[in-house]
């Protein structure tokens, strides 16, 4: 007894040590956040297009639409975003968001024509936007910054988790409920969100204050800056953040092609059953539960720019098998490539914004680089869907894919090493 008084004592920094930090209870709430915001709200249309395609008579270029619909929502949720978080916070931010991600997609799986999947889904990216931003700069706030890449990957994995769950469930349902299953698919899906909302309502704070606590890392990181010279302690300028935003930029043009497109190329083009392409989806997603957790170590170890440049070399090979007339094997290795690296990007970004604009800008930096982001998701797809309905095929958009992926490698060369 005579310790746990004499432990109620001691300083919030001193107190994380001795229990489980909230900073992870925010992680695990993450997680759910983004299995729900984007894993279902956006990395499910795979899985729904081809089904969905069929049932409303849609061709490659209205399908890119839908995805290219879901992004420009994305996009222009990002100042409502900022707005909304400073106003009423975070938590009730990424609830909120949540709340419209989960009603969208309830009223798709009544939607009658492409139109009308096209208008509710922009409103599900709006919903996803309002959720990812504020929930990836949290963070920052709770955590250190040698403990922000491990943080945000473990957050990410929510995306892979629901990946599986997609990748198994809607060929299920498909089979079950026949060429309407696509209908019940948005159904289920729409309605997990609105329970992780209630999850994220109870459980997320927009700051470890109001639990009493210093961020997970802190006490050792300030005594590490007090050893260091002065001049190692520098203000980062605005134009990093627009070099972060390129280089996001062209992973978001790039990832958004293959993620909307790789199930259709399965099952148009190559032969597969709808069963199979939804084995591979879940795959994908298996690995990519690792992308996230694994490239978020790599970049608190080898430092943000090389992490970034060994993912973008990944994301390219990646590419190129896709796009090539290559035996079947090759193809599982394009797969099995992109699923160990698909999270690595938005992992290594919302740590680095963390390290060059600190937790209090960090939100706001973050809502700033996915501008170039969400400009790229708008593009890709559409412009993949022309290139596909023109010649037929989708190789000629995933070699595209491999020269931006390359580009970006490329420029990640150049990036300035965080201030301290």
């Amino acid at each position: 007894m005579g310790c746990f008084s004499r432990g109620e004592q001691q300083s919030p920094s001193l107190k994380e040590h001795e229990k489980l930090h909230y900073g992870w209870i925010i992680v695990a709430t993450g997680t759910a956040v983004l299995f729900a915001c984007l894993g279902l709200g956006r990395l499910s249309l795979g899985m729904l297009l081809p089904s969905m395609g069929l049932s409303l008579d849609l061709n490659y270029s209205q399908m890119g639409l839908i995805g290219t619909g879901n992004f420009a929502g994305y996009m222009g949720s990002i100042v409502l975003a900022g707005f909304l978080a400073k106003a009423i916070g975070a938590r009730w931010t990424v609830s909120i968001g949540l709340v419209l991600v989960g009603a969208s997609m309830i009223l798709i799986s009544r939607a009658a024509g492409h139109t009308e999947v096209m208008m509710l889904y922009v409103a599900t990216g709006i919903g996803s936007g309002l959720a990812n931003i504020p929930m990836m700069g949290l963070v920052s706030h709770w955590f250190a910054k040698s403990n922000r890449g491990r943080a945000a990957g473990m957050i990410t994995s929510g995306n892979g988790i629901a990946i599986v769950c997609t990748g198994l469930l809607i060929p299920w349902v498909n089979s079950s409920m026949g060429a309407e299953g696509w209908r019940t698919g948005w159904l289920i899906i729409g309605v997990t969100s609105l329970v992780v909302a209630a999850v994220a309502a109870n459980f997320l704070r927009n700051d470890p204050a109001e639990k009493g606590i210093a961020p997970l890392g802190v006490v050792r990181e300030v005594a590490d800056i007090s050893r260091r010279p002065v001049k190692d302690i520098q203000e980062t300028g605005p134009w990093t953040m627009v070099h972060l935003g390129f280089v996001y930029a062209f992973f978001g043009a790039s990832y958004a092609v293959y993620f909307t497109f790789i199930v259709v190329d399965l099952v148009g083009e190559r032969g597969f059953g709808e069963n199979a392409a939804g084995l591979f989806w879940a795959v994908v997603g298996g690995l990519s539960i690792l992308s996230g957790p694994v490239y978020g170590l790599l970049s608190d170890r080898l430092g943000r720019k090389f992490a970034m440049m060994l993912a973008y070399a990944m994301f390219a090979i990646s590419y190129a098998l896709a796009a090539m007339d290559l035996p079947i094997p090759f193809l599982y290795a394009s797969i099995a490539i992109f699923g160990l690296t698909v999270w690595s990007v938005p992992t290594i970004m919302s740590a680095a914004v963390g390290d060059y604009a600190g937790p209090l800008r960090a939100a706001k930096a973050l809502g700033f680089i996915t501008l170039f982001f969400g400009f790229g998701q708008i593009v890709g797809p559409y412009v993949a869907g022309l290139i596909a309905d023109t010649s037929g095929s989708f190789r000629i958009a995933f070699w595209l894919c491999a020269i931006l992926s390359l580009t970006a490698m490329f420029l990640s060369w150049f990036l300035r090493p965080a201030s301290r």
